[in-house]
């Protein structure tokens, strides 16, 4: 699989960009700040419909620009599609296959296999719970839009359990119609969340299940002489999952919600769900967050992404690698390991603040990332290229992506 076209209109720093890709590696280069980052975020979100570095889609949109436009032209196996996703900064996104409109923007996910190798990735060991569940989700909703529908379901009725259960102790309190009311309803989201929670863990487990072995291989192929790294899922509120199938586990989450109701309402939080399950990373026999050293964190993160891209060829899948800014974080032996293991990717897109970042091994065509600065505000353009192929416009990267398109926001 590998990206043959790029287009992208106001997103983010790049008010307008063409790119014709190719197999095998390019390098795109330029100081922090001037668009690199972006155009993998581009392709990122295309492949899972989430950032890897906002949790909302208005930062995404240029300032002062109502939408913008993401369009990819994806060959796989003798196959080309074309995905098109316009992003709203307010309302729905809209998205289309081959210039068809899509009833939905999850109509594209399974087009594009990505896995984004990046500085965040330290996140995954070292951060919250969110980052974790966010590195599966993701994973899973790659494979097609069944999970994307599941989980933006799951989220519907959470937000609405919520709401209930923020209000629900007056509620109570008054007693009469009003309390009958607020139990029944809570019946009803707690039928559905376990429903919907069933088929988000299920999948979760699954796919853990596949992953575990490519991390685990890949992390003793990093650190031979380390313990041995497993993955382990750990459900919030005790809840104890000994079957994986939807049903099983929709039984057990709704018995919890039972037996912790009364506290819920006390809290006015929905206290059990995959919304609150974390993902534990677990190196010998001690939790890796509490644990590792910076050198292991570094060394399971990108076994995380290793077994990505090994999970995603088990498949049948070569999934497009994008490393966005990583050799200038890894020492010499890690950067050498990640040279290794991507060089016979299919397609290899690699953003560097300067040439110097990427190892000598790595040939391809360099496409240098500039800015401009003028009546018409700040934006990113393409500046030169070097091999075969030429592209267009652009802009922004990573700690000076703040800076360059105002009204950009910020993460969670």
């Amino acid at each position: 699989m590998f990206v043959r076209e790029l287009h992208l209109r106001d997103f983010r720093s790049w008010r307008a960009v063409d790119l014709d890709l190719a197999p095998g590696p390019t390098v795109f280069t330029g100081r922090n700040g001037f668009g690199k980052t972006n155009l993998l975020e581009a392709l990122y979100y295309l492949s899972t419909l989430r950032s890897h570095r906002v949790s909302s889609d208005a930062p995404l949109v240029h300032a002062g620009s109502a939408s913008a436009s993401v369009i990819a032209t994806v060959e796989n196996d003798g196959r080309e599609l074309t995905a098109d996703l316009r992003i709203n900064a307010e309302g729905a996104n809209k998205a289309a296959i081959n210039r068809s409109p899509a009833r939905r923007p999850r109509d594209l996910l399974g087009i594009l296999r990505t896995v984004l190798f990046a500085p965040e990735d330290l996140s995954l060991v070292r951060g919250d719970p969110s980052d974790r569940r966010r590195f599966v989700d993701e994973l899973v909703a790659q494979r097609g839009p069944r999970f994307a529908a599941a989980r933006a379901d799951y989220d519907r009725v959470l937000r609405q359990r919520s709401a209930l259960l923020k209000t629900a102790a007056a509620a109570l309190r008054r007693g009469g119609d009003q309390a009958d009311s607020v139990i029944s309803t809570l019946d009803v989201w707690d039928g559905q969340l376990a429903d919907l929670g069933g088929q988000v863990v299920s999948a979760r487990l699954s796919v853990l299940a596949e992953l575990e072995p490519h991390f685990t291989g890949s992390y003793a192929s990093i650190a031979p002489h380390s313990r041995p790294a497993v993955l382990r899922y750990r459900p919030a509120g005790g809840a104890e999952i000994e079957e994986r199938t939807p049903e099983a586990i929709a039984d057990v989450l709704a018995l919890r919600l039972t037996e912790l109701r009364d506290k819920e309402i006390e809290r006015g939080l929905c206290l059990v769900g995959p919304h609150r399950d974390d993902i534990d990373i677990v190196l010998g026999s001690d939790i890796a967050k509490g644990f590792a050293s910076h050198g292991e964190s570094w060394s399971l993160a990108l076994a995380l992404r290793l077994g990505s891209v090994e999970l995603t060829r088990a498949e049948g899948v070569e999934p497009v690698i994008m490393l966005d800014d990583v050799f200038a974080e890894l020492d010499a032996k890690r950067r050498a390991q990640l040279v290794e293991f991507t060089a016979d990717a299919e397609q290899l897109l690699i953003t560097a603040a300067v040439a110097e970042d990427i190892p000598e091994r790595i040939g391809g065509r360099r496409i240098g990332v500039d800015v401009v600065d003028d009546d018409e505000g700040r934006r990113s353009h393409i500046v030169d290229v070097n091999g075969a192929g030429a592209p267009e416009d652009d802009d922004d990267d990573r700690e000076g992506d703040d800076e360059v398109a105002a009204g950009e926001g910020t993460h969670e």
